[in-house]
């Protein structure tokens, strides 16, 4: 028995824990008052149904989430991540659209399918310009010595100015249609940007956990005086993780684009900043940096979606989502706090102290 709980004790302190359980609550929830919600059939070779729309949704959240995890590992946030996105994704359309952005395009010319730019050029512009832009971040905050949250709030309030002046304020539509696959393309019946989700992700989880970095990052988050004097470089480690930042968030800007077929300025990626601290505050990272887990705050942006597509399963206008955000939010902030651990923790010992005493 005490082998059982030393177990259990072991699974509560991981960061994997509560978005589990969390997500199993909500499933659970879907499986007993909407069963369709876990359909999943076959259409044109793919498959689909709202399994398979919370994952091809989250895809972009997740992204940004994983960029943003080690950002606020390290003690900083990044209020910009959906002026990134708008800007990459703007970058794109521009490149794309045949009169770049300067005058209103002809139906005619849009509905030739055709392009100035080759698409490998236009990618990588997307995910240079996205980069860059965490760079700039990364730079204010490392060397400028500026607060996180005012360095990336700057571009956060310029970002979307800048996107507006690529597209020249229009909305853009993409008829290009091989830009569309990114966002809305499948490969062996799984939308393609799990894919991208999943490279990434490896990438990140590879760096961080197979090298030094993640150690490093950890701990210029636990305390940043220290681990300068310690030999480490904390201005390069901060830079890092904005650019990784950015790098993130313009993959989050070429989906979301491709998904839509075009670009909004003003909306693309709004509140993403906001989704993604709280799927990295679900998946048990600290505001104040330190341990962090890139597969919780992935389960986290995963949570948030599941949720979001259940509301609207259970036919919760889009108007008041925001509330239910709200209490998605308070739920979280009452698990993490250290009250409940305490209580938790509490009534383990008493738990263990009981089965003692019967044996």
């Amino acid at each position: 028995m005490k082998n059982n709980d030393a177990l259990f004790k072991r699974m509560r302190e991981s960061q994997l824990f509560w978005p589990l359980v969390a997500l199993a609550l909500i499933l659970l929830l879907d499986l007993i008052f909407a069963p369709g919600f876990f359909k999943i059939g076959i259409l044109d070779g793919h498959l689909y149904g709202n399994l398979i729309d919370v994952v091809n949704n989250a895809a972009p959240l997740m992204l940004v989430a994983i960029g943003m995890t080690l950002v606020i590992a390290t003690g900083g946030v990044d209020l910009s991540v959906g002026a990134v996105i708008a800007i990459s994704a703007a970058l794109g359309a521009v490149l794309i659209n045949p009169a770049l952005g300067n005058v209103l395009i002809e139906n005619k010319i849009l509905a030739a399918n055709t392009t100035n730019t080759p698409l490998p050029i236009v990618v990588l512009v997307n995910i240079v310009a996205g980069t860059l832009c965490g760079l700039w971040n990364g730079m204010l905050v490392s060397r400028g010595r500026i607060s996180p949250m005012v360095a990336t709030l700057i571009l956060m309030v310029a970002g979307r100015g800048i996107a507006q002046l690529i597209t020249n304020g229009q909305i853009m539509t993409v008829y290009y249609q091989p830009y569309w696959w990114f966002g809305n393309g499948f490969i062996l019946g799984l939308p393609v940007s799990i894919y991208i989700v999943a490279i990434i992700f490896i990438m990140a989880w590879l760096l961080v956990r197979k090298t030094a970095i993640g150690m490093f990052i950890e701990s210029v988050g636990i305390n940043s005086k220290a681990t300068y004097y310690s030999g480490i470089s904390e201005k390069n480690i901060k830079l890092f993780v904005y650019t990784f930042c950015g790098f993130c968030s313009a993959w989050a800007g070429l989906i979301l684009g491709s998904y839509i077929h075009g670009v909004d300025a003003n909306n693309i990626g709004l509140l993403y900043e906001l989704d993604a601290i709280l799927a990295v505050v679900i998946g048990g990272t600290l505001m104040s940096g330190g341990r962090f887990s890139l597969l919780a705050s992935v389960i986290g942006a995963l949570l948030i979606w599941t949720f979001t597509i259940t509301m609207y399963t259970f036919g919760v206008p889009a108007n008041a989502l925001l509330a239910g955000r709200a209490v998605l939010v308070l739920i979280v902030i009452i698990l993490y706090s250290d009250y409940t651990r305490r209580v938790i923790n509490k009534l383990s010992d008493q738990k263990g102290i009981k089965h003692g005493v019967s044996n």
